[in-house]
């Protein structure tokens, strides 16, 4: 089972230090979460791993190719696949159009398999990507990524903003979607989310990894929670 392995990650913003040494482990089939306050560096570490930031120091291996310097086409062809905050769907095109513009001829994942998962994206799929409510959106970024055929799938506030019955619809999807092997870093405020679908946590400050535990140890973890994670 190939793993996506963080070691030692210094990043920058122009001449700022960000990232002070990540190190980080997700494997197929699991989720973990990366938890922290607003500007603790979670947004950060993602852009990093896919090389929309570009690492100065430390290693991204996978299968153990270090991903570190490549382009960011490199690193989706390798299957690492980042759903941004802003999700970033085309407006102007259908949800259909959104969909099969990322079709990897490779994927499991068919336009069958998302509408059967997604049936909300399959009863709007003729309608365009602006017409769309955030939850639809959001789920239309999800499965996007998903027909791109990703092994790790990166997600960046998936529930910010969203109704509870949309977020349980997520939590739905997500588990579905760890359940076809693929491993997930979820970056999320929700920590009841968080705690129902992790499999382990990592809790980051000021750039920096300051906890790390399974489920299990995390949900006794009061202290941490409080220390790095209360607002």
């Amino acid at each position: 089972m190939s793993n996506l392995i963080i070691k030692n990650l210094h990043s920058y913003y122009g001449k700022s230090h960000i990232l002070h040494g990540i190190d980080l482990t997700l494997a197929k089939g699991e989720i973990v979460t990366l938890l922290g306050r607003n500007g603790a560096g979670k947004t950060t570490t993602l852009k990093t791993i896919v090389g929309i930031i570009k690492a100065k120091q430390g290693e991204i291996l996978l299968d153990n190719d270090n991903m570190v310097g490549k382009e960011i086409f490199e690193v989706a062809r390798k299957g690492v696949s980042l759903v941004p905050e802003h999700r970033g769907i085309f407006g102007i095109l259908t949800v259909e159009e959104n969909l099969k513009i990322a079709i990897d001829k490779n994927s499991p994942w068919s336009l069958e398999d998302i509408y059967q998962m997604f049936p909300r994206l399959k009863e709007r799929r003729d309608n365009g990507g602006n017409a769309l409510s955030g939850g639809e959106q959001q789920m239309l970024a999800i499965a996007r990524a998903l027909v791109n055929n990703p092994s790790f799938l990166l997600l960046d506030e998936p529930t910010e903003g969203l109704a509870p019955v949309i977020v349980d619809e997520i939590v739905r999807i997500l588990d579905r979607i760890r359940e076809a092997g693929v491993g997930i870093l979820l970056v999320e405020q929700n920590l009841a989310v968080c705690e129902k679908l992790a499999d382990r946590h990592y809790v980051i400050e000021l750039g920096s990894i300051v906890y790390h535990g399974t489920k299990t140890e995390f949900s006794h973890e009061d202290t941490i929670k409080n220390r790095y994670l209360a607002v």
